[in-house]
């Protein structure tokens, strides 16, 4: 009874020392804890697959790669290697201290011949010379030329004879020596009795025939080497890089437009399938390595120029001058853009032919000094090239049915033609005429039945591939900053494989380059631009499905951060209760026990 008795005193005191605000008699329960834990660590799992499902695919770039060949092409211009050749007959025998030192003059007037400035896709800075004298009873060549001419060879041409009968056997002796990777162009002088004259073929070589001195010879050679076989027989020394017609893609699509002003007056069609089929195969197969060129063709009515022309009595003719071209072409009437390329990256070039109404029938280009001009056409930079064609007996006097259906001649198509031709070299930053005047002197230059020379094609490789590479560096480049300035934008497989292709092919049209190899260039170069501008221009990448994190963050953010808040917040309180309450309950425990003790 007594221990009864004190164990009741004890529990009386211990209920009358416990405090319900700072103990707890019982172990606080954790099935409010685990719930609130378990809301919160799922919303904590799921943030993951939120993430992954707004996560933007974005296939690597080779960032170093692209700043590495914008740094090359920036700082190191593109310079293919040319080898030039002089060859002298009947100058007698020379010694080798008089080769070296003709080799020293001509490579002297050559360099202070060339730009200052090194120029991309020219040879100005990385050319060789070789000098060559072939008489009677020696032969003696200095100058290293892998494509050795065969000395006596050259006795064989008979240089009396026809230009093209000479351009043609100079190449059969010439050609033959010629190394397949770095070009080599040869100038030949013949010492004789005679007036000068100056020939550039239509291959890669010249001639100068007469009585002329090694000093004068020298210089010529190096006018001819300089301004004709290295700058493309242009007058100025300046190359420009983006100056040739040809499309981002690469192709170029030929326009022929025959343009009928009055039908009402006379209606004109042409034979166009004979003008592809014999003259234009050839000028497409030439510049096939420069671009992918494709032809057509339309004959279209009621198509007025916008100008006005006025009535000269002394010519008999209606006038229109040089001011009146820029409003010349009738953009309203002239429903010119039908090609299917019009839309695309690729490159359209104009030749129309206008036939003006009887009422302004004949209807000539008068040229700033006065004349009337010889093909009574002209050309737009980057647009085409017109021709006014006014037809034969056109006045109203004639009692001719103006209704009848004609077709103009063989003879007048074939000069059009021509005309066409001279407007595509200049469109090309060519010559049209077939003379050339240097400082030393005037060259006939002859004309190739392609259209263009080789060593004419020769100066449009390198210049496209200088343009080429250049554009293609610039698109990677302009692709980089936009991918890095961007982080959610998408990036396809498509892209990063293009990209690459276009760095291996701008790597190799540099590789073709210092050999010079021009047409493997310009061929890689065109490919390379043309990958660069594809993923450049990706419909991934102009597609609006891409935003900012910061996009993301506030349409995300009504819904989840009120959400993600009270649940943090109720963890948080939870988790303070539970200590709080466990606290209490040790506070108790430990006081039973000293009360036990």
């Amino acid at each position: 009874m007594a221990e009864t008795s004190e164990i009741s005193e004890q529990k009386a005191e211990l209920e009358k020392g416990f405090d319900p605000n700072t103990m707890r008699k019982t172990k606080p329960g954790v099935k409010r804890l685990a719930l609130t834990l378990s809301v919160l660590f799922s919303f904590l799992l799921g943030f993951p697959f939120l993430w992954k499902s707004i996560e933007i695919y974005r296939a690597p770039l080779p960032f170093k790669d692209i700043d590495s060949l914008s740094e090359r092409i920036t700082s190191n211009p593109l310079q293919f290697p040319c080898g030039f050749q002089a060859i002298f007959v009947g100058f007698g025998s020379k010694t080798y201290e008089e080769l070296s030192r003709l080799e020293y003059s001509i490579f002297n007037r050559m360099t202070g011949l060339t730009s200052k400035r090194t120029q991309c896709g020219s040879c100005s800075s990385n050319f060789s010379v070789s000098v060559t004298f072939d008489s009677d009873s020696s032969c003696t060549q200095k100058g290293h030329n892998p494509a050795s001419y065969h000395c006596g060879e050259i006795k064989n041409v008979d240089f009396n004879a026809d230009d093209e009968v000479v351009d043609d056997e100079l190449e059969f002796v010439l050609g033959r020596s010629y190394s397949k990777g770095k070009k080599w162009y040869t100038v030949i002088v013949v010492n004789r009795d005679k007036m000068i004259k100056v020939a550039i073929g239509k291959y890669r070589h010249a001639w100068i025939v007469g009585s002329v001195s090694e000093e004068e010879a020298a210089l010529r050679i190096s006018e001819i080497f300089t301004k004709v076989f290295m700058n493309g027989g242009n007058e100025e020394d300046v190359i420009h890089g983006e100056f040739m017609p040809v499309g981002a893609d690469g192709k170029i699509v030929l326009s022929f437009n025959l343009l009928n002003a009055d039908p009402q007056d006379w209606i004109y069609d042409w034979d166009f399938d004979r003008i592809e089929e014999t003259m234009l195969s050839p000028v497409l197969e030439a510049l096939g390595h420069i671009a992918n060129i494709s032809v057509e063709s339309q004959v279209l009515y009621h198509t007025p120029k916008s100008s006005f022309s006025h009535w000269d009595d002394e010519r008999g003719a209606h006038i229109f001058s040089v001011g009146d071209l820029p409003f010349f072409v009738n953009s309203n009437e002239w429903h010119l853009d039908t090609s299917v390329a019009a839309g695309g990256r690729s490159k359209i070039l104009h030749f129309a032919v206008y036939i003006p109404s009887a009422k302004e029938c004949p209807l000539l280009l008068q040229v700033p000094d006065g004349d009337i001009s010889e093909t009574n056409g002209f050309i737009s930079p980057m647009w085409g090239g017109i021709i006014v064609w006014s037809p034969p007996n056109c006045s109203r006097d004639t009692e001719s049915n103006y209704q009848t259906r004609r077709k103009i001649s063989s003879h007048d198509l074939q000069m059009i033609y021509e005309v066409f031709m001279g407007q595509l070299r200049q469109l090309f930053g060519l010559t049209s005429h077939n003379l050339f005047i240097g400082r030393s002197g005037g060259a006939i230059k002859l004309a190739s039945e392609k259209g263009f020379t080789e060593w004419e094609l020769d100066f449009l490789s390198r210049q496209h591939a200088c343009s080429n590479l250049h554009s293609c560096s610039t698109t990677l480049s302009s692709l980089s900053r936009l991918v890095q300035s961007l982080p959610r934008m998408i990036i396809m497989e498509e892209i990063g494989k293009q990209v690459e292709f276009s760095l291996e092919a701008a790597k190799q049209a540099e590789s073709d380059a210092s050999l010079g190899i021009f047409y493997s260039s310009a061929g890689s170069s065109r490919q390379a631009r043309s990958l660069a501008e594809d993923a450049f221009f990706h419909p991934s990448i102009m597609s609006v499905s891409y935003y900012s994190f910061e996009h993301c963050f506030a349409v995300y953010s009504p819904f989840f951060l009120p959400v993600s808040l009270h649940v943090i917040l109720a963890a948080l309180r939870e988790w303070k209760r539970y200590k709080q309450e466990k606290t209490k309950y040790l506070t108790w425990v430990t006081k039973s026990n000293a009360a036990a003790s």
